[in-house]
């Protein structure tokens, strides 16, 4: 391959390798899912073991979705666990790579510029991708599939398309093998950044394939999908001139809003869903105060128990001026819920955000009817914030609490002790 060199590792239904692993069983030959099975059989499964996926088994289906059939492990997601082989992992690629020529692309996935590396050790680059997923394996059992590709594009493709229909999961593609086997492949879908939405405005001009992107008007592309259009060109062509050493050096600017949503485990009254607004709340005002951000915009959403019913309601709330403090921000939360809720009806989802954040401007400024000792009080509370942030971080999120999440609808303690939502597992809180 002429140019660069380019690997993109996955490894293989990551979450159900892991509990394989742990339980020294091959995940190519292990019926096994990854789900918490104790919040019904609706939820979601997070990862099957491939040879569930060869028995017609989907990703990110539901446990009552599985053929009843088919005789599987289920394993309580361990969230920690997950992160920890992850990073160990990632150590087995730094005794070959060194740190400036890896991408970590998700916890599963990485993509590595292995182009001055091949010379060093006298390989091809398919050696090369079969040395470090030999090592991965050796090391924690965990399988893993490789795309090598001449930028980065080519080789995510080559992971995502090629690879998975080779015996030794490895693809390799360059510009020329792009165009000549997977330029009239479909769905487009199938193709890294094309989602449904894409797909589905494409088709209504009858393209359907990354040729026929390639010969379609520019003009065209670029009336349907403005500034993107030049990033689906270029990979309808198979060019991608963004290098790791780009994405090393970029910068993103900070965000400008918060966020959090909640769905409950089960129906919520007003009562209940008010406690939950303002333990959200109080974790938004910890997230501004460890940005150093202030807001002067709120923002609720809720979603009731029964959709069909006038199924969501939403607002937004302007402060009267810039503040990072929960004695403010919560009470103007609560404030706005009792306005939006209705009380007649079960609450099962609650999302909560703040926008036009600016940086904290540093010791409280007094307000023109403040009281020196109001002014005095304010910055003494802003400094205790501080202080449980870093216990927080020092000893775990349930380290410091407030009374409310010590009540029986609270759901803050059992949410610190998860990761992404779901159980962490190994991790001590």
């Amino acid at each position: 391959m002429a140019g660069r060199v380019y690997i993109c590792i996955d490894l293989k239904s990551f979450f159900a390798s892991v509990e394989c692993a742990e339980r020294g069983l091959d995940c190519m030959k292990t019926n096994l899912v990854v789900a918490d099975s104790s919040r019904g059989d609706k939820t979601i499964c997070l990862a099957v073991s491939p040879s569930m996926k060869a028995l017609g088994v989907r990703n990110r289906c539901r446990l009552f979705e599985i053929p009843k059939g088919i005789k599987y492990i289920t394993a309580p997601p361990r969230m920690q666990k997950y992160i920890d082989y992850a990073a160990d992992i990632y150590g087995v690629y730094l005794r070959y790579i060194a740190p400036e020529d890896i991408h970590v692309y998700s916890i599963d996935e990485v993509f590595i510029d292995a182009t001055s590396y091949l010379p060093h050790y006298r390989l091809t680059p398919k050696q090369m991708a079969v040395r470090l997923m030999d090592a991965v394996l050796k090391h924690t059992g965990v399988r893993a599939a490789a795309g090598i590709g001449t930028n980065l594009y080519l080789a995510k493709i080559a992971l995502d398309i090629t690879a998975k229909h080779s015996p030794d999961f490895i693809g390799i593609l360059d510009e020329d093998s792009y165009k000549r086997t997977l330029w009239d492949h479909h769905p487009l879908t199938d193709f890294w950044r094309v989602g449904p939405g894409t797909a589905a405005r494409l088709a209504k001009y009858n393209i359907f394939t990354m040729r026929q992107i390639a010969q379609a008007p520019e003009n065209l592309l670029y009336r349907l999908f403005g500034v993107d259009a030049e990033l689906l060109i270029d990979h309808a062509r198979g060019i991608e001139p963004c290098t790791i050493a780009d994405i090393k050096a970029y910068r993103p600017r900070q965000n400008s809003s918060i966020s959090h949503g909640q769905v409950l485990m089960r129906d919520y009254n007003i009562d209940e869903a008010e406690l939950i607004v303002k333990e959200m709340a109080d974790l938004i005002c910890l997230n501004l105060a460890e940005r150093n951000q202030v807001t002067d915009c709120i923002s609720l959403g809720i979603v009731y128990a029964r959709p069909s019913e006038n199924g969501s309601d939403g607002a937004n709330h302007r402060l009267p001026q810039k503040t990072g403090s929960d004695l403010e921000i919560i009470p103007a939360f609560v404030k706005l819920f009792r306005k939006i809720a209705d009380p007649a009806k079960k609450i099962r989802k609650i999302y909560l955000g703040c926008g036009n954040l600016t940086d904290d401007g540093g010791p409280v400024q007094a307000g023109l009817f403040d009281t020196p000792e109001k002014t005095e009080l304010a910055e003494k509370h802003k400094k205790a914030v501080k202080t449980i942030i870093e216990i927080k971080k020092k000893f775990g999120k349930n380290a410091v609490l407030r009374g409310i999440n010590l009540e029986k609808a609270s759901t803050m303690r059992e949410r610190n002790m998860q990761i992404g939502g779901h159980k962490a597992g190994d991790i001590h809180n």
